[in-house]
């Protein structure tokens, strides 16, 4: 399983819709093959700064699966707008200790 890690810069003018708008998107991605879970989570020091985490069963099941699909085109309308600038998407996976 692998973890995908994105930090989102909400636009000041567009964070009173951002959540709402995230629910209805949400729905898309867990609609996805070789998706697990996700959580999306405010920070407590910088206003209108989110992070994404999503868990997926393998890195093409997100890169490949997702990003390719027709799904992720509705996604992006729904929430691509939101960003400035755009997050950087990273991959983790866990460390075994």
């Amino acid at each position: 399983m692998i973890m995908e890690l994105a930090i989102l810069h909400v636009k000041p003018e567009l964070d009173d819709t951002f959540v709402g708008q995230f629910k209805e998107a949400s729905r898309i991605i867990a609609s996805m093959k070789g998706y697990v879970r996700h959580e999306l989570q405010r920070c407590l020091e910088r206003e209108h700064q989110y992070v994404l985490l999503v868990w997926w069963e393998t890195l093409e099941d997100h890169v490949r699966g997702f990003r390719q699909s027709p799904e992720y085109e509705q996604w992006k309308r729904l929430l691509h707008h939101y960003y400035e600038p755009f997050p950087v998407v990273e991959h983790y996976e866990k460390v075994t200790l």
